[in-house]
């Protein structure tokens, strides 16, 4: 059997690659679907949205998928197969340990929980017209990753209770701001309105059912435009605006704290997804923006995730 060290340094090694496949195999499953939204297509925005179109007239899902999106479909499969045999292997070292890793244990078993559900979920993907399918997606692939970034970074300075219990709600409120802007995408409403003022003038008039993620996007016009994805555009904006905010004091307690490097990724963090929401918001969205846009969301997510843990426990240290 392994000494203590050593199955505590094939858990750490273990955990840095899965995180980094988690990492490939959200960046993938983001490519893919903001390719076949049509972000970046060849006439844009008149060709955004073209493969919903055509999924409503019954035209298979994958028809017409370039060889870049194929091959991305591909290694998608591959790098979620790897990916859960890590986690098994890590679930594995965690509980023959002696006494067990409860702490690092209950992590992989999320884990495990999360790959299963979007193996499941995964069935769905390829030909789902509703947004609840892409937003599970998204959800569930960066819920894995905080998870991967906390079991891989050792125990540290913790913060004090109520800094937690703040960079918690912080936790919470971004994850609620990313199922927004997953909801703009999934909903094809980025061409629904402009800038702050015009969103919000256009969401005034929609009811909250606009926001179902169980409705199927309808798409009108020559420029094709959904008119209720207004009010998903605003709230995430509105959202941004709040998760700047509450985030940004909680670098300085952090700094404070001896969590520096935390704190520099959190002010790094913000400033880029503020900035690409920005650009995105007055140029129009492009596939790399978006593509950055959410790696950096998912980022400041495991970050925020880390700093809300609380002192290490007797099986951590």
């Amino acid at each position: 059997m392994a000494s203590p060290d050593r199955s505590r340094t094939l858990l750490r090694r273990m955990a840095l690659l899965l995180t980094v496949l988690v990492l490939v195999i959200t960046s993938l499953s983001a490519y893919i679907r903001l390719s076949r939204a049509g972000l970046s297509c060849a006439d844009w925005p008149q060709c955004y949205g073209e493969r919903l179109r055509q999924a409503q007239q019954g035209v298979s899902a994958t028809a017409g998928d370039s060889d870049a999106v194929a091959a991305a479909r591909f290694a998608h499969r591959i790098v979620a197969s790897a990916a859960l045999l890590i986690i098994v292997a890590i679930v594995a070292v965690c509980f023959s340990a002696r006494p067990v890793w409860r702490a690092e244990g209950g992590v992989a078993l999320a884990l495990l929980a999360l790959a299963l559900g979007l193996a499941v979920l995964g069935r769905w993907s390829s030909d789902a017209r509703v947004p609840a399918v892409a937003l599970g997606n998204l959800l569930g692939g960066f819920a894995m990753f905080a998870l991967c970034w906390r079991l891989l970074l050792a125990p540290g300075a913790a913060l004090a209770r109520g800094a937690r219990v703040w960079a918690m709600l912080c936790v919470l409120l971004l994850a609620t701001q990313i199922a927004l802007g997953g909801l703009v995408s999934a909903t094809y409403a980025a061409t629904s309105c402009g800038g702050f003022a015009d969103c919000l003038s256009a969401a005034r008039s929609l009811p909250w059912s606009a926001l179902d993620p169980w409705r199927e996007p309808v798409l009108d016009g020559a420029v094709p435009t959904n008119a209720s994805g207004a009010l998903a555009q605003t709230l995430h904006r509105g959202a941004a605006l709040l998760v700047l905010v509450a985030t940004a004091p909680l670098a300085l307690v952090a700094w404070r704290s001896r969590r520096r490097l935390a704190s520099a990724l959190l002010l790094v963090l913000l400033a880029g997804t503020a900035g690409l929401g920005i650009a995105m918001a007055r140029h129009g969205p492009t596939l790399a923006m978006a593509l950055a846009h959410n790696l950096a969301a998912a980022l400041l997510l495991a970050t925020l995730f880390a700093l809300a843990r609380g002192p290490a426990t007797a099986d951590e240290r």
